[in-house]
């Protein structure tokens, strides 16, 4: 059997309507977007931290289509479904939400996060969406990477063994 956790993977419309009624309850909600291809410890001491910075964690997921639009060849390794549910399996992650354009612009307009976090190689006033996240009174922050630590290193290293 197959475990999956579609309660935690929604649309854009579902994923406004269930972060409503947590703002109804008075919760914060905390943005973060990416690729999240080849999950590793630095993305999860990321997401951990984000989570504390808030009562709601969303993560927007680049699709495939996305992420071939933005990374090099070959990229995605995991498809979309498959990076969603890992990423939905996370105990700090509430919900996943796939998008298709290149950026999240647009999943931040509809979602209104009260908190937009990025990594720390993303320079403050280049964070896609910190124009709607400031104009609401929102926090914009960047978090430390783990140094050495990428999806790109990871994909070097597994290409130079025997």
């Amino acid at each position: 059997m197959i475990w999956m956790m579609p309660e935690k993977i929604l649309s854009p419309a579902a994923l406004t309507a269930a972060l409503d009624a947590r703002r109804a309850r008075s919760e914060r909600v905390v943005f973060t977007n990416g690729c999240f291809d080849l999950l590793h410890v630095g993305h999860i001491r990321y997401l951990q931290r984000a989570r504390t910075l808030g009562d709601c964690l969303v993560v927007g997921l680049n699709s495939d289509d996305s992420v071939r639009g933005i990374k090099p060849n070959g990229r995605p390794i995991v498809p979309q479904s498959e990076r969603a549910e890992v990423l939905a399996a996370l105990a700090c992650v509430d919900y996943v939400s796939i998008f298709a354009d290149l950026d999240p612009h647009h999943l931040i307009e509809l979602i209104r996060p009260d908190v937009l976090v990025k990594g720390g190689d993303w320079p403050i006033d280049q964070i896609i969406g910190r124009d709607v996240v400031e104009a609401r009174g929102g926090r914009v922050l960047t978090l430390p990477l783990v140094p050495g630590v990428s999806t790109t290193t990871l994909v070097e290293r597994i290409k130079k063994l025997p």
